[in-house]
């Protein structure tokens, strides 16, 4: 089973990379993030003929979550199911594939010290209770998305000029740390334990040119999935070309 993380930074201007993507690696399962478009404007028809089921969260201009299936997707849930307020479209769950899948989308948080980084760590521990009220670490289970942390230095070229930036911050870190702890593991760390393979490049500052990268995008699996990952990758020629999103899609490949 292939599986495959991609912030796609708009559905709409990345659409044509996007079904060139779905031909060329015929992933079971994709999830992606900043779609950028209402559920109605979003591609269902070209998404169909490929030949996925999915289920959106869409939001017009901002975030925005689907997840694409070959099979068939049961007990999809919008939001994160806590009963909170919240007007942003960052969370999609779904059975499929016998698995339970999450994709979300969580805040940059812009700032350290601003309302949108308290709101970026407050949405951490939603999510985190949300996994300990509602699902088990013993069934087979994957979280995974932009959640906008590089874990420690080794997912950061250039450790010194991003440590106090909202993507590494110690509490940003600690909180994707408290996620991992309540029983997912990060398979891509597993198969590159020495680090420096990057899934996000600033446009702003030549990112990519440069070899700036950050690894910000993970695929988060409890050990019943883990434990059946045989290798995983970034595309890295989906950074290239005309018109790319900021993000490279993560694939992870599991014997199932």
């Amino acid at each position: 089973m292939k599986l495959v993380t991609w912030n796609v930074n708009s559905v709409k201007a990345r659409l044509e990379r996007v079904m060139s993507f779905i031909d060329r690696e015929q992933p079971d399962i994709l999830c992606i993030q900043e779609l950028k478009v209402s559920d109605d404007a979003f591609p269902h028809d070209e998404m169909e003929g490929a030949g996925y089921f999915h289920a959106v969260h869409g939001q017009k201009t901002y975030n925005g979550v689907a997840i694409l299936s070959k099979l068939e997707l049961a007990d999809v849930a919008k939001g994160i199911p806590d009963g909170a307020e919240d007007d942003q479209a960052r969370f999609v769950t779904a059975n499929t594939a016998g698995i339970r899948v999450i994709c979300v989308y969580v805040p940059n948080g812009k700032k350290v010290g601003t309302e949108s980084y308290a709101y970026k760590l407050e949405w951490f521990k939603r999510l985190s209770s949300y996994l300990h009220r509602d699902m088990n670490p013993a069934e087979k289970i994957v979280l995974c998305g932009d959640l906008n942390v590089a874990p420690d230095d080794r997912d950061v070229a250039n450790p010194e000029k991003w440590a106090t930036s909202v993507l590494c911050h110690e509490d940003a870190r600690d909180e994707f740390e408290s996620l991992r702890h309540w029983g997912l593991t990060d398979v891509f760390r597993e198969h590159h334990p020495e680090g420096h393979v990057y899934s996000w490049w600033d446009y702003r500052m030549l990112g990519f040119p440069k070899g700036d990268g950050l690894r910000i995008d993970h695929i988060l699996a409890t050990q019943p999935l883990a434990g059946l990952c045989t290798g995983a990758r970034v595309d890295r020629n989906e950074r290239k070309g005309k018109l790319p999103s900021d993000h490279a899609p993560v694939i992870a490949e599991f014997d199932m």
